[in-house]
């Protein structure tokens, strides 16, 4: 039988040991939920001789699933990298998103065993834009909201005569709609763009200094 070694005590100093050690191990594969270790104690009845309860100032993970919601506190400065991320809700920010390609994914509407990938358009401005076909009028509509979303200088409009020349031009235009004249008064029948950028944020600044660490 072996001879069990005697028992010799560490020479850890007295005390409490409130060192912050890193985690180490193997690592875990399951989507299991964060234990909370200082359960049962306020901050009030914590044993005042005991070391502090840590958290999380800083933290890393393979993979995350959030199965509700996700929100951050105000940042000045935010960076979140990685190599991929998949969403099957909704993402929210509240400022700028940057990303180098912005694009859709989805299963191909006519082809079997294929994906559809669109990129979006870009430019230097957060444009919005409302588009359609004016017949036999001459106001285009607006939306009510453009009053409080569009700054009215920016505003530009594109127009396609459909089936004959009519010559119609922009008579004048204010956030609620704009104003056609064609020649002779013919009726109109056209496509239309409407083009402004938003004024309830600032103006993008398009070239910006490289930012060091």
């Amino acid at each position: 039988m072996a001879e069990i070694p005697a028992f010799t005590p560490g020479n850890r100093p007295p005390g409490p040991d409130c060192t912050d050690r890193a985690v180490w191990g193997t690592p875990s594969t399951l989507y299991s939920y964060i234990g909370k270790l200082n359960n049962g104690f306020t901050e009030e009845d914590y044993p005042p001789d005991a070391c502090k309860p840590r958290y999380h100032s800083n933290a890393k993970i393979d993979n995350i699933l959030v199965t509700a919601n996700t929100t951050t506190a105000t940042l000045s400065t935010g960076e979140i990298t990685g190599t991929t991320a998949n969403f099957s809700g909704n993402v929210t920010a509240s400022t700028l998103v940057a990303t180098n390609l912005k694009t859709f994914n989805i299963p191909h509407p006519t082809k079997e065993n294929k994906r559809l990938v669109y990129s979006s358009l870009e430019g230097p401005e957060a444009g919005v834009y409302v588009r359609g076909r004016v017949r036999n009028t001459t106001e285009i509509i607006l939306p009510d909201y453009w009053e409080g979303l569009v700054d009215k200088k920016t505003i530009t409009v594109n127009l396609t005569p459909i089936g004959a020349h009519q010559d119609v031009i922009v008579k004048g235009w204010s956030l609620e709609s704009i104003q056609l004249q064609s020649k002779g008064g013919m009726p109109i029948d056209c496509f239309y763009t409407v083009y402004g950028e938003r004024k309830d944020i600032p103006s993008l600044v398009v070239e910006q200094d490289e930012v060091v660490d």
